[in-house]
């Protein structure tokens, strides 16, 4: 019926473990290359797309056009261009090239927007947090039914700041880049994640991968969204799951409608517009596969949602060995 199998059980049951064999073995399919991404920036050049490094989540009832950035397919094409340009930047990186990783674990530092200390004022406790931990790890090793990816989560701070100016935190303000430069921490390999009342009835938005890092990079999510949270119908943990693939290089299912190279991986079937709610057996484009509304990387409840391709788990390890590798 297209509902994620087992939910509940799995989820409160820990984190499986699971192997990396079909990632592994199909490290090379699933990735759509761009026609021109080599030719496109110069050896070396960072070809940064202008406006492209951030995507969101829109709940039911929001407009897809409140997405921050819901890519052009000219903007796709400079992000393929880059991530060709990166990939090569990597492998003459100094004297020789750099040994691409397999299996990888992301250290977490999230930071909890507060206008108050109550839970109405954005005061979420840990329980949520090290729930939401839990979720992404099931997700991205595949136990909840879709591909094993190379990532595991690692929770390494939680960081509470009270701060009326910056709550609730809205996308694109001067108040979220004073708040990320502020607070944001680590490496390019350090996934900072904000959770607050976001703007706009979003449900949560991401940078994508650069090839330098900025104080802008992380993930921001609703925090009523984590597991047990109250945002009915998106409080499974799912926002965050989905704002991480972002952060790792993934696109909607839909980018691109039914034409071209869609979400640049080949085994998501092409998807005409974000689906909404469950609904099981749409089919709006004429190509092969019917809508992959189970796909964490749609607009569908997250009771409906479990699964990353194989090819989306080996373009975010390309991605990851490109971008973010130490």
């Amino acid at each position: 019926m297209g509902l994620r199998p087992n939910l509940l059980t799995r989820r409160t049951a820990g984190v499986a473990t699971s192997t990396l064999a079909l990632l592994l073995s199909t490290a090379a399919v699933g990735v759509v290359p761009a026609a021109s991404a080599f030719s496109a920036a110069p050896a070396g050049v960072c070809a940064e797309p202008a406006d492209a490094h951030a995507d969101a989540r829109v709940a039911k009832g929001g407009h897809a056009n409140l997405d921050p950035n819901h890519l052009t397919a000219k903007q796709v094409r400079d992000r393929e261009a880059d991530l060709a340009a990166a990939q090569r930047a990597r492998a003459n990186f100094r004297t020789g090239p750099v040994a691409p990783l397999a299996t990888v674990t992301i250290p977490v530092v999230v930071h909890v927007i507060q206008e108050n200390s109550t839970r109405a004022g954005g005061n979420i406790p840990d329980s949520l947090i090290t729930q939401q931990i839990s979720v992404l790890n099931q997700a991205y090793a595949g136990s909840t039914g879709g591909a094993a990816t190379a990532f595991s989560f690692q929770l390494s701070k939680i960081n509470r700041v009270t701060n009326a100016s910056w709550y609730p935190i809205v996308q694109g303000s001067s108040a979220e880049r004073s708040m990320k430069t502020s607070l944001r921490t680590g490496g390019k390999n350090t996934l900072n994640m904000y959770l607050g009342e976001l703007s706009n009835g979003l449900l949560g938005w991401a940078t994508f991968p650069k090839q330098t890092l900025d104080k802008m990079d992380g993930v921001v999510v609703l925090n009523e969204s984590l597991p047990g949270g109250s945002a009915t119908n998106y409080n499974q943990g799912d926002t965050g799951t989905h704002e991480i693939g972002h952060w790792l290089n993934l696109y909607h299912t839909f980018q691109g409608g039914c034409s071209g190279s869609g979400d640049s991986v080949s085994d998501t079937p092409a998807e005409a517009s974000p689906a909404y709610e469950c609904p099981t057996g749409r089919d709006t484009c004429s190509t092969t596969g019917k809508d992959p509304i189970t796909n964490f990387m749609d607009y569908t409840y997250d009771s409906c949602m479990y699964q990353f391709t194989a090819g989306q788990a080996s373009r975010m390890l390309t991605a990851w060995n490109a971008y973010r590798a130490a």
